[in-house]
């Protein structure tokens, strides 16, 4: 049967507000990339990078996503997908993973207006299922995503834009400090820095940072190559726990490559990064590099969102948000985050369990990945099909060079075996304490899908300032701001490329937030201190309204 492809006049149909409303009402899915509307029902199963990275894009302008998260290749076959365009700024609407909710297409009902601007009607209308979300079905509390857009909502002032669900007084105060401290989410401001930020990205390539520097990897293998051999001379000697101190010195320090080739960092090559990416955490590291791009992708899209970043996700264990005492729903993992008896226990105390549950972190992701490739999470079809495969014999690898011919047969006794496994595993844990600190203390907050990808990106991820010399410590996870501007620029390019940044956040007003590493340690024990006082205050008053029902309002 012949290939049926979209005729090219078709493509330059201009598509209205209304029509792409109605496409998604009957569960089609559509984004908008440079003006183009793409339909990618066909492509979603074959991604790579999961569904829900597409997902949470529906609806929206995902072009700042999309050159962000793709190469240059990737994203000249998307145009094959493409089925119209649209005319001038368009506005976002609230994807369907998020609880938007849209009408059937009626052609006779459309009014004649500009597909990305809403009529005035629009904006004097009660709210509209169109921008909300449906708090019943997905047990979860947003605002309204009409909020200040377009020329024609920038007359609203800020602080009066209707919202989708009654906001507690907690939550609106978060928010109204965000806006507050951040530029205004008219579409003025908004289109200011996202027309600045595609700039800042041609005079970052211009600069020559999305090269690599192989040189630095050559630095790096010679480091990996120090601690391995350490780790297999202190073995030999029977210096278990030496031993096992340099092991995790080597898991520490190959997790950074392994991130890099992640976001294609190294050669660029999508096929030939996730090959060095999945030898470096699946055969040598026991971790799922499928598992962790899936997970991620999902993390730079929709960042620090209770109920949509599974890396803030982490009942009964953390609570970033009083909003986890909700039960919220997460559409990551497709179930309630329950605020049940364990997470009311341990999130009273999490400012003081924080350092010993990083320091077990490991294991933990030992399961997600074993849960990952025997669920088959990963992609199916299209170019990522073989990598289950190719991951599930990386585990086998590991498991029988680690668990057997290590702490097996390597090691005589059971307390030389747990001992050895955890030193190993617990010198890996500054890596976990890198990766939530540059994410806990920043906002949780939600402003909507009106709000420009930069400016979400730098309001809820930071920095941390350390010595030059400090950098192979860090890993580059340092720059995590830096890293969700731009996650394809080479993490040994990070550092140059702050000063950019710098100028940027400058000029369109955006507070860049950057701590050292002990400043940044104190902020994130205070921000879960500041949640387990509520999560005690709560408790305390269920208690006092248990013993004293007369009295409850």
């Amino acid at each position: 049967m012949a290939k049926t492809l979209t005729p090219v006049r078709a493509k330059d149909n201009v598509l209205s507000r209304r029509e792409v409303e109605g496409m998604i009402a009957e569960d089609k899915t559509i984004i908008i990339v440079d003006g183009k509307v793409l339909k990618l029902d066909a492509w979603i199963k074959f991604h790579p990078g999961g569904v829900l990275a597409i997902k949470h894009m529906i609806g929206k302008d995902a072009t700042d996503e999309v050159n962000a998260l793709h190469s240059q290749e990737a994203r000249q076959r998307m145009s094959k997908f493409q089925i119209g365009r649209i005319e001038g700024r368009w506005t976002n609407f609230l994807p369907p993973i998020q609880g938007g909710e849209f009408r059937p297409y009626i052609k006779e009902e459309e009014p004649e207006e500009s597909c990305s601007e809403l009529s005035s009607e629009d904006i004097s209308a009660p709210p509209s299922p169109i921008f909300e979300a449906k708090e019943e079905e997905f047990g979860l509390r947003r605002r309204l995503s009409v909020s200040t857009i377009s020329s024609a909502v920038s007359a609203i002032p800020p602080a009066e834009p209707k919202r989708g669900y009654v906001v507690d007084a907690r939550t609106q105060k978060e928010i109204d400090l965000d806006e507050a401290k951040y530029p205004p989410l008219d579409a003025a401001h908004q289109e200011n820095i996202t027309q600045k930020y595609r700039q800042l990205n041609e005079r970052i390539r211009a600069a020559g940072l999305y090269n690599c520097n192989y040189w630095a990897y050559a630095v790096e293998i010679s480091r990996y190559t120090l601690f391995f051999g350490l780790f297999v001379f202190f073995l030999k000697q029977s210096w278990f726990c030496t031993s096992a101190f340099f092991l995790g010195c080597f898991w520490h320090q190959l997790v950074f490559s392994a991130h890099d080739a992640g976001h294609m960092g190294i050669t660029h090559d999508f096929q030939t990064d996730t090959v060095i990416g999945m030898v470096i955490a699946d055969y040598l590291g026991g971790l799922s590099l499928g598992w962790w791009k899936r997970s991620h992708n999902v993390h730079h899209i929709v960042t620090n969102a209770p109920e949509h970043d599974p890396d803030i996700e982490l009942m009964p264990f953390f609570a970033l948000s009083h909003r986890f005492f909700d039960d919220l729903r997460s559409t990551y993992y497709d179930r309630i985050m329950e605020y049940d008896a364990v997470s009311k226990a341990v999130v009273k105390y999490q400012h003081y369990l924080y350092y010993p549950i990083l320091l077990f972190g490991r294991f933990n992701l030992y399961f997600l990945s074993w849960e990952h490739i025997i669920v088959g999470r990963g992609p199916k079809h299209g170019a990522g099909w073989w990598h289950r495969w190719f991951e599930l014999a990386g585990q086998i690898f590991f498991w029988t060079w680690f668990g057997y011919g290590v702490v097996w047969c390597s090691i005589p006794t059971w307390f030389s075996r747990v001992a050895f496994v955890l030193i190993s595993h617990m010198v890996t844990a500054p890596l976990h304490v890198q990766i939530t600190l540059s994410h806990y203390a920043m906002s949780t907050a939600d402003l909507g899908p009106l709000e420009s990808f930069p400016q979400k990106m730098l309001r809820t991820t930071m920095d941390v300032d350390c010595p030059e010399w400090l950098d192979f410590f860090h890993g580059g996870l340092q720059f995590q701001a830096i890293h969700h501007l731009y996650p394809r620029i080479p993490r040994h390019n990070l550092r140059r490329t702050q000063q950019f940044v710098r100028e940027f956040c400058e000029d369109v007003k955006i507070p860049y937030a950057v701590f050292t590493f002990y400043d940044g340690n104190k902020e994130v024990i205070s921000r879960l201190g500041d949640i387990a006082k509520q999560a005690r205050i709560m408790e305390e008053c269920r208690k006092a309204c248990a013993a004293d029902p007369h009295h409850m309002h």
